[in-house]
């Protein structure tokens, strides 16, 4: 397989850092990366595309649990053990060695927090590509779509700035199969948009990026054309 194709390169680099790429493939892929300056420089570029898609994540807070179970391991001993009487060396002893324990629980309590909060799944990445060929025949990528574990916020974004006329806006929707598309509200052509609706529709498989008349669509279905379309697995 030659990975110095570029389209190939692209393909593979999106997948991998919109986490799609999984089990052996996405380690036989990263096998693969420091043999390969096509595939680092597509990742690089993929990875700086999606990292601005993370800023629209609410911060996540730990709860008092986590610093109670903190102070307790750097304590040594459990929150109700008796108080054990120390001589001055032997405190500030104590001191320096729980004050270094903090910091290495502190640090690994933070990277499990921020890796795998409680009670949130993570995004869905959706990569929307433009129906209309570009060089090659290649379908060039044009949005991306981060989507909430639950389905009721999607933030978007274009790769490209998407040229329009004054009068004309985009329009973001869903579907499922061959069911009619529901509109998730006007989207930017060129900078995040951050659209907080009712759930996605059951089943929807892929979201498409209309053109409209100013305002949106007059009739509750996609009136002009498609112009960006991207699968996705709920």
């Amino acid at each position: 397989m030659d990975y110095g194709r570029a389209a190939l390169a692209d393909r593979l680099a999106a997948a991998y850092a919109a986490g799609t790429l999984r089990g052996p493939a996405r380690r036989r892929f990263e096998a693969l990366l420091p043999a390969h300056p096509a595939l680092r420089e597509a990742t690089r570029i993929w990875q700086e595309r999606l990292m601005p898609l993370t800023a629209a994540l609410p911060p996540e807070t730990p709860p008092a649990r986590v610093w109670q179970r903190i102070e307790a391991r750097i304590d040594g001993a459990s929150p109700n053990a008796a108080p054990v009487s120390r001589t001055p060396i032997a405190s500030r002893l104590a001191f320096w060695r729980g004050l270094a324990a903090f910091a290495s629980i502190a640090a690994l309590s933070l990277a499990v927090l921020v890796a795998t909060p409680s009670a949130v799944q993570p995004p869905i990445i959706v990569v929307l590509s433009s129906t209309a060929p570009g060089a090659g025949g290649a379908t060039p990528a044009s949005f991306v779509a981060s989507i909430s574990g639950d389905g009721r916020a999607v933030v978007t974004r274009p790769l490209t700035q998407v040229a329009l006329q004054p009068d004309r806006v985009l329009e973001l929707w869903a579907a499922a199969g061959a069911g009619a598309p529901r509109s998730l509200g006007l989207i930017s052509a060129s900078g995040a948009s951050v659209v907080r609706k009712a759930a996605l529709p059951p089943g929807t498989d892929h979201l498409a990026v209309s053109l409209e008349p100013s305002g949106g669509s007059p009739t509750g279905a996609p009136t002009g054309p498609v112009l960006y379309v991207g699968k996705l697995t709920l």
